[in-house]
């Protein structure tokens, strides 16, 4: 049993994720789907053995010592992988998430074109927010990959692990690595304003010394760009001003309320039309050979809307003045309302991107109103559509 098989007909299935795990079955996530592989469960040895040739010897140590490690690696022909060891039940565990090699445009991920002018800001705080798995780090390389285009700026990733790989186009990038290139998300920003940059991708805010500094360097002039597991733009801002001790909240408010510029908020969903088009035993369907998929990523396709399993549903929120005084007065319980009448300047709520997508028959109304905020406005505003419940 070499793991570099199950990774490559990973890839070949055209997975998101592989899980190892003692006790089960391989198993897949198809396009949101988790699907196993085989009928055969794994053993406790084979876990252990799978994940050990993974790792370097430091890596081992740290492992061993922590029980818990995230790395990245690579497999000629296939690909990149984010890796996730872990401990359960006394077993070893892994969790690996496929990264695609070639990065999609904002166009080719079905994202609002507003983005766009995201990329082009010569400073502030932007941020993209959703629960894991949904898509966020597809679309922070996107708008990166869009600012190695068009403009000429040194850019500066701090991940945990690495997953896309940005080639120099008309940007210079430095990718740095949590625990291979710096100790930590805090370490990596403090030294980066010492390193000249002009962007600032941080993968995820964690904690509050890596918030505080991201927002310090948005504050001097740097275009920041980070992630949050928060679902709405209103949760986003809560979020950031509940990690600061209370006597420094209202300090806090004022300077978010300075810097932010975006919050992109997201959800992937499956997509109507293409679970149409399988047909019979969605699991078989799924797995079989000949159903749609995206081509090689080495050939640099990516799925077109009929061929993608998923498709995002998208809340934007633009720091206009009053959503700023919104912020700075502690009204955040307003900021939805605010978004919903924004339309001029290319916001929207998650629940008009959810009925907007049912309305286009991307998307299920059964599924917009179990993603929904506010579910009777994604009925309203979706209108009748008697396919709602269709997948």
């Amino acid at each position: 049993m070499d793991i570099r098989d199950w990774l490559r007909q990973t890839v070949e299935i055209d997975a998101s994720d592989l899980h190892l795990m003692a006790g089960s079955p391989p198993i897949v996530r198809v396009w949101g789907d988790l699907i196993p592989l085989r009928q055969e469960v794994l053993r406790p040895e084979d876990t252990h053995a799978l994940a050990v040739s993974l790792l370097s010897a430091e890596q081992r140590a740290r492992f061993e010592e922590r029980w818990d490690l995230d790395f990245s690696t690579g497999l000629a022909g296939s690909g990149r992988f984010r890796v996730n060891l872990y401990r359960q039940r006394g077993t070893v565990a892994i969790a690996i998430r496929v990264v695609p090699t070639h990065i999609p445009t904002i166009e080719q991920l079905n994202l609002p074109p507003k983005l766009k002018d995201l990329c082009r800001l010569p400073r502030g705080l932007v941020l993209v927010t959703g629960a894991t798995g949904q898509g966020k780090s597809t679309t922070l390389a996107a708008m990166l990959d869009y600012i190695n285009t068009h403009r000429t700026v040194n850019v500066i990733t701090i991940e945990d692990p690495i997953e896309y790989i940005h080639a120099n186009k008309r940007s210079f990038f430095n990718q740095r690595e949590v625990g291979e290139d710096t100790r930590s998300f805090a370490t990596a920003l403090r030294a980066g304003l010492r390193e000249d940059p002009d962007v600032i991708m941080v993968g995820e805010m964690r904690d509050l010394e890596t918030i505080a500094t991201a927002l310090t360097i948005a504050e001097t002039g740097h275009l920041v760009f980070a992630t949050l597991h928060t679902a709405t733009a209103g949760q986003s801002v809560d979020r950031i001003i509940d990690v600061f001790p209370p006597a420094q909240q209202q300090q806090t408010r004022v300077q978010l309320a300075g810097v932010i510029e975006a919050v992109i908020s997201q959800q992937l969903l499956p997509n109507r039309l293409y679970f149409h088009r399988l047909g019979g035993e969605r699991d078989a369907a799924l797995l079989s050979p000949s159903r749609p998929r995206r081509a090689s990523s080495a050939e640099g396709h990516w799925p077109g809307l009929e061929d993608a399993g998923r498709v995002p549903a998208v809340e934007l929120l633009v720091a206009t003045p009053a959503i700023r005084n919104l912020i700075r007065e502690s009204k955040t319980h307003q900021i939805h309302s605010a978004i919903q009448t924004g339309g001029e300047y290319g916001m929207q709520t998650m629940d008009a991107a959810l009925a907007g997508l049912v309305r286009r028959r991307l998307i299920s109304l059964e599924d917009a109103l179990g993603r929904a905020v506010y579910p009777e406005e994604v009925r309203r505003q979706a209108g009748p559509h008697p396919h709602g419940s269709a997948r």
